[in-house]
């Protein structure tokens, strides 16, 4: 299917109508995991646009399910085409999560075990472990604003949704942003799950043409 989707409808091809103000979301890469240790996206290799093309890209998390129980998924940036996954970046993580048996432990709260302050390491996206349940899964969508902006850091937005188990089963709601503290063009993105292999779940990318 090609031409414009249905407003805010994320599909693997073709555009999609952006919100109000103009523009629309130009499909570009989708990766799928089976068995994958890391899914890269790299400017320039395999069809991969992450350059002054467009101001901002938009990944799309679909179902990426753990082949390690209770690992967390995280990514990270590079400035030398994907030689090295380690930008500096600080950053804050908070969630709002419920139990399907609607137990008292429910809320919203910061996650300190999900944050970095001046650190290279990858940033998870994920908040205590995704479980390796064949049911269970994480969506979510990460935004990175003008990466190849060589004046100011790089700005990034996520937002997942997990399934962890635990009282039967727990929904969480992750909010997580910061900035990659580095005036380089970042040109790749990779992401992992922390331990072990990414089981199956695919990833897209897409530009947004203002």
């Amino acid at each position: 299917m090609s031409g414009i989707i249905a407003q805010n409808t994320l599909l693997s091809s073709g555009l999609i109508k952006a919100p109000a103000g103009g523009g629309a979301w130009n499909f570009i890469k989708k990766l799928t995991a089976s068995a994958s240790g890391t899914l890269d996206f790299v400017d320039g290799t395999s069809d991969v646009v992450l350059d002054s093309t467009y101001r901002e890209y938009l990944f799309t998390f679909n179902n990426m399910h753990p082949a390690t129980n209770d690992t967390d998924f995280a990514f990270n940036m590079s400035v030398d085409s994907g030689s090295n996954y380690n930008v500096t970046k600080t950053t804050t993580f908070f969630r709002a999560y419920h139990f399907e048996n609607d137990s008292v432990d429910l809320g919203v709260g910061y996650y300190t075990g999900g944050d970095i302050a001046q650190g290279t390491g990858f940033q998870h996206v994920s908040e205590g472990g995704i479980s390796a349940d064949a049911d269970s899964s994480l969506s979510g969508t990460l935004t990175i604003y003008n990466p190849s902006d060589t004046s100011f850091v790089k700005h990034f937005m996520a937002h997942t949704a997990l399934t962890k188990s635990g009282a039967g089963g727990i929904a969480i709601h992750g909010f997580i942003a910061g900035y990659g503290n580095t005036t380089s063009a970042v040109d790749a993105v990779q992401f992992k799950m922390i331990s072990g292999n990414i089981d199956s779940g695919d990833i897209c990318l897409y530009g947004l043409t203002t």
